[in-house]
């Protein structure tokens, strides 16, 4: 590996405050739920950054899954009826070389550094790394063969991680 690569910081920008913990489980993708509310509550320092985003109805956040210990490169997605393993990069399992997760939420509001949100997917103390707004001119490419492996694949389908050891 390229010396340049070998290690990249990130620092957190907020924090998720969620009822969901390893224990309870949380949605596989938060947007199939769209009545569980949160709060993203944004550090001091990046307040500023904020300007504007209140126009916005969705927004895309990236965050850490800080309970993942360990990957895989095969995987077996919980709501799959195939017999047989996928490539970690086929899925969307948190168990990831970098565990890296996107959420798109619903924006609701903002008051004083805190994002009011709608749809969440992350537990209770998962670190926040960046915000973007959904832009649907570009985040919404139809792809028919994409649609098409969801289903077959089984993608689509569950809808909790209830074992609390999923995360280990």
């Amino acid at each position: 590996m390229n010396s340049k690569y070998e290690k990249i910081i990130y620092h957190p920008i907020g924090i998720f405050h969620s009822a969901y913990t390893p224990l309870t489980g949380a949605p596989r993708q938060g947007m199939l739920y769209p009545f569980n509310k949160g709060i993203i509550e944004i550090f001091p320092p990046y307040h500023d950054a904020l300007e504007t985003l209140h126009q916005f109805e969705r927004i895309n956040v990236l965050f850490h899954f800080h309970k993942v210990e360990k990957w895989d490169s095969k995987v077996h997605p919980p709501s799959s009826s195939h017999k047989h393993n996928f490539g970690l990069f086929a899925t969307r399992s948190p168990k990831r070389p970098n565990p890296i997760g996107m959420t798109n939420v619903k924006l609701e509001k903002i008051e004083d550094g805190k994002l009011y949100v709608s749809g969440i997917d992350a537990f209770d103390g998962t670190p926040v790394l960046d915000i973007k707004p959904h832009l649907p001119s570009v985040d919404n490419i139809e792809s028919q063969q994409n649609i098409k492996i969801e289903k077959i694949l089984g993608h689509h389908d569950e809808d909790f991680i209830n074992d609390p050891t999923f995360f280990l």
